[in-house]
């Protein structure tokens, strides 16, 4: 109980002092996903108290204490013959451990802690998504004009959720109010999907993940509740969805329109300095990208990097925004030798990331300039909770680290990750991060999560001194 608490105050105290597939990674055969959670309408996190500094005085654990408590694990047979490890003094950066730490590793879903990384490092973590309703050229045109947000309600927005934040019934019956005046007979809609506008699927995106649920296009507008889950895909055009759904909601004002749901004027922009006859607001997109962490959803972590590269005069191709990605880590002093990005999610095959750059990515996000960044990591699945990992560490040499530890995690065939936080059995907070690509399909990914659980509960359970 002690050490629970120590860990919630640390990471809540990490927000004061320093600044505040797998869900859809390719699984074949064994799923990572939580489905409960991922129907579940994610609720704003409750406001942080105010707790003490995350203290330094808990004793550190040594070099050798950790090699012998970890050692035997990287080198297991069922995480293969590729391992990387780097384990670290999280208030002070200092590594404490490494094992192949520079070796390029497939990193699967824990390649988007690089991108949150960038997007906190550049990036206005309050900013909203305002999507509008504005008038268009002609008489009684209504020009629905895309944002970013892909997570709309179909009706009443709910202003406690991350998800559903904004709401098209909201919208709708500001439009009535708006037009009500003008007397129009006839409505047409139409939709401006200009902003940010680039490839809807990346080129090294392989399109059986999308057809079997894992992933979905990326857009600028789309529906709460139409995000994919395991074989069951999300619409091809949700923009459509969206006009349909906003189409129902103005009728149910008074406002009858004729809807135009061809991709033919998508890129036609609303005029300049159109009135605006409704705006409604999504969650902060810092909320959003924690989101999407937390559920690994590949095509929204896509959609935030892609808004943020582009309002920093980047391209909008998956090749622009790993390139800015990349140009944005670099700036911030993280050494990107041996790192291969070809996208920003972790869903392509081919890239390689060195288990000592997510681990310099992390402390970005701790003592580093990318500070809001560690509001993610405070907010990461936890170990046998919440998640991704709700149905991990429960096992007799695994169960240590359940409740305390918090982690990105990362699968692909043949790959398995986990990259977090926990916190000693002296009360002194880590980081780590566990790669592992050349898993044996022998045993496979079930094997290989047993042995990277077992090693985040060996760093729980030990003062490794």
């Amino acid at each position: 109980m002690r050490r629970t608490l120590i860990a919630v105050i640390c990471l809540a105290a990490l927000l004061i002092g320093y600044g505040t597939a797998d869900a859809y990674d390719r699984v074949p055969g064994v799923l990572t996903i939580d489905e409960e959670a991922t129907q579940q309408v994610r609720k704003a996190p409750a406001t942080t108290p105010v707790l003490p500094a995350a203290s330094t005085e808990a004793p550190v654990p040594t070099t050798a204490g950790l090699t012998a408590a970890l050692e035997e694990d990287a080198e297991a047979t069922a995480l293969g013959k590729r391992v990387g490890v780097v384990v670290r003094d999280a208030l002070t950066g200092e590594i404490l451990y490494a094992h192949d730490s520079d070796a390029p590793i497939t990193p699967a879903s824990t390649a988007k802690l690089l991108t949150a990384a960038a997007v906190a490092e550049t990036a206005d973590l309050t900013r909203v998504m305002t999507t509008q309703v504005v008038a268009g050229d002609q008489p009684g045109e209504l020009v629905l004009v895309a944002a970013g947000d892909t997570m709309l309600a179909r009706g009443d927005g709910d202003p406690k959720s991350v998800e559903g934040r904004a709401g098209l019934a909201d919208l709708a019956r500001q439009v009535a109010a708006s037009v009500e005046a003008k007397g129009e007979a006839d409505y047409s809609l139409r939709l401006d999907m200009t902003y940010a506008h680039g490839e809807r699927y990346p080129p090294t995106w392989d399109m059986a993940d999308v057809a079997a649920g894992y992933t979905q296009g990326v857009t600028m507008i789309g529906l709460a509740g139409q995000r994919p889950k395991p074989f069951d895909a999300a619409p091809k055009f949700p923009e459509r969805e969206v006009l349909k759904a906003l189409a129902k909601e103005l009728k149910a004002v008074g406002i009858d329109v004729e809807t135009d749901t061809s991709t033919k004027q998508w890129q036609t922009p609303a005029p300049e300095d159109a009135e605006v006859l409704g705006a409604v607001d999504s969650a902060p997109i810092g909320d959003v990208l924690a989101l999407a962490l937390d559920e690994s959803d590949n095509a929204l972590t896509e959609n935030v990097a892609r808004q943020v590269a582009a309002a920093h005069g980047a391209g909008t191709s998956t090749a622009e925004v790993s390139d800015w990605v990349r140009q944005t880590l670099t700036s911030a002093g993280v050494d990107l030798t041996g790192v291969t990005l070809k996208d920003n999610s972790g869903l392509s095959s081919g890239q390689k990331v060195p288990a000592r750059v997510i681990s310099d990515v992390m402390q970005l996000g701790i003592t580093g300039s990318a500070q809001e960044l560690t509001s993610m990591l405070a907010e990461l699945p936890v170990a046998g909770l919440t998640g991704t990992l709700h149905d991990r560490f429960d096992t007799d040499d695994s169960r240590s680290a359940a409740g305390l530890a918090r982690a990105k995690t990362g699968t692909l065939t043949g790959t398995s990750a986990l990259a977090g936080t926990t916190t000693t059995a002296d009360g002194r907070l880590l980081t780590f991060v566990l790669l592992a690509d050349r898993v044996p399909s022998t045993t496979g990914t079930l094997g290989a999560r047993a042995v990277l659980d077992r090693m985040v509960a060996d760093l729980t359970d030990c003062g490794c001194r």
